[in-house]
């Protein structure tokens, strides 16, 4: 049976994978990920359960620990969860932010303090969560997300280092970046995507899982300790 998950979870990463290199993909950066032999997997079971949760933020610590260890941009960890229940966008979304609320409670436990960039109050336009100290931006696909960029035909929760944006900015690149991004997204949904706002102008917290969420939202997301 063990011999039986391995490969049947190998078969789901290979699938994300070339999902990725696929010509239709918009993300960029994910691709960059992907070649640079970067992009980190963990296969948990059900998005909506935090059995795997202590499986999973170790996995989310230690990307922060090399990232400070060797700072190479394009580093990513993508958890892909096997159990693809025909959720709505709104229980994917509910399954998102459970599992951000338990991993947060369980890392903040454990004493690990928060990126002081950042702030944990998800109305804040400079909101990220923060895991071993350093900030995060969750991008989220299951089945029926309504943007084709976020299809997958598992749930899933991708990890990307808050600071790489911020490096990115530094250099310059990041704004170019973007606006590949967003006309390559355009291209295969055929309209914009009404949630992407520039960082600074709106909490992100409302890219988090995909769906497009009305003007009076409530982030069901909170972390007591707010800086490091």
């Amino acid at each position: 049976m063990l011999m039986m998950n391995v490969a049947q979870d190998a078969a789901i990463i290979e699938k994300f994978e070339n999902l990725v290199r696929s010509a239709e993909f918009p993300c960029v950066g994910a691709k960059s990920a992907l070649n640079k032999s970067q992009m980190n997997f963990v296969v948990a079971d059900d998005i909506c359960s935090a059995w795997d949760d202590l499986r999973i933020l170790p996995q989310i610590t230690a990307l922060a620990r090399h990232y400070r260890e060797q700072p190479e941009l394009f580093q990513t960890l993508v958890v892909i969860f096997r159990k693809n229940d025909d959720l709505t966008e709104q229980q994917f979304e509910r399954g998102v932010w459970a599992r951000l609320q338990s991993l947060s409670d369980k890392d903040e436990w454990l004493g690990a303090p928060v990126d002081s960039r950042i702030s944990t109050d998800p109305d804040d336009p400079h909101f990220a969560v923060s895991f071993g100290g350093e900030a995060f931006f969750v991008v989220g696909l299951h089945p029926n997300a309504s943007r084709p960029a976020r299809q997958f035909e598992h749930p899933v929760m991708v990890f990307n280092l808050h600071d790489q944006f911020e490096v990115l900015r530094a250099e310059g690149r990041y704004d170019g970046l973007r606006k590949t991004i967003l006309k390559r997204d355009e291209i295969l949904a055929g309209s914009m995507n009404p949630m992407l706002a520039q960082h600074g102008e709106i909490s992100a917290a409302r890219q988090y899982s995909g769906r497009a969420v009305e003007e009076n939202w409530a982030c069901p997301f909170s972390r007591k300790s707010q800086v490091a």
